[in-house]
């Protein structure tokens, strides 16, 4: 997997040096009464977290709504940008999968590490055993952003604070969580840094669509999608818009997953 970080080490996010400020994000409410219906939000502050477990995996409630997904100023594949619109709530997990949860350690030890090192059959099987899936490359960057098209989860700029990567844990993973001002607007913790997760999607071209075959999950051989920045890379891959891919029947250290269920 490696060889996919040497293509783009070079490459500086125009986000990095957005003036836009930070979105607090440390104290985020969370309530645990689900909302019925859930509304369709326009803003990301027009939603309240909510969180609720399932089969001992606490996973937060992503409303329906719209954002841009991708980024014209990216990266060649993160082009081009289009609206993508959820009709139905759904739940991911409010963080990575951790080992204890897995129920074995990957490459590093630790109950609340991430569980990396899995093929992407792996992660997928134990989702769907709990009863979840893996979220599709859609609902997994809608999670990170929000309607407000947000670059990293808290906000518009690069804050070496609110995310686990090589500045300030170099050489290892940390437990889920340790970041809780790096919280998306739904709660999700470490969507950016830590590790990257494997999503559901098959690596094609944008626009994302759905149904053109990219979702088929009988298709064994065609790279998949992982998102959400790593530990030990340069600025630009904590972005909620950066996607890279790697054949599922692979393994990566630095490569776990979450989970997410339909309402």
């Amino acid at each position: 997997m490696k060889r996919f970080f040497l293509m783009s080490v070079f490459l500086v996010s125009p986000a990095a040096c957005a003036s836009a400020p930070a979105t607090p994000t440390a104290s985020l409410p969370t309530v645990t009464a689900v909302p019925s219906p859930v509304a369709k939000v326009s803003h990301n502050a027009d939603w309240t977290p909510v969180i609720q477990s399932f089969d001992g995996m606490d996973m937060v409630l992503v409303p329906p709504g719209c954002f841009t997904m991708g980024n014209d100023k990216g990266r060649r594949d993160e082009r081009p940008a289009s609206q993508i619109c959820f009709e139905k709530a759904y739940w991911i997990d409010k963080t990575e999968v951790t080992n204890a949860q897995y129920g074995s350690e990957g490459h590093f030890p630790g109950a609340n590490h991430p569980r990396e090192n899995l093929l992407w059959s792996e992660a997928r099987d134990f989702c769907v055993k709990h009863g979840d899936r893996l979220p599709t490359e859609a609902e997994w960057e809608y999670a990170a952003r929000g309607p407000d098209d947000l670059i990293y989860p808290w906000g518009n700029i690069l804050d070496p604070d609110r995310l686990v990567f090589d500045r300030n844990d170099p050489g290892k993973t940390a437990d889920v969580g340790s970041k809780p001002a790096g919280a998306s607007w739904v709660g999700a913790l470490d969507m950016s840094g830590n590790v990257f997760e494997w999503v559901s999607s098959i690596y094609k071209a944008y626009p994302y669509n759905a149904s053109d075959g990219r979702e088929d999950p009988n298709d064994t051989t065609s790279p998949r999608v992982y998102r959400g920045g790593i530990f030990s890379y340069l600025d630009n891959a904590a972005d909620a818009t950066i996607r890279f891919r790697l054949d599922p029947t692979e393994r990566d250290w630095f490569l776990g997953f979450r989970c997410a269920r339909d309402v």
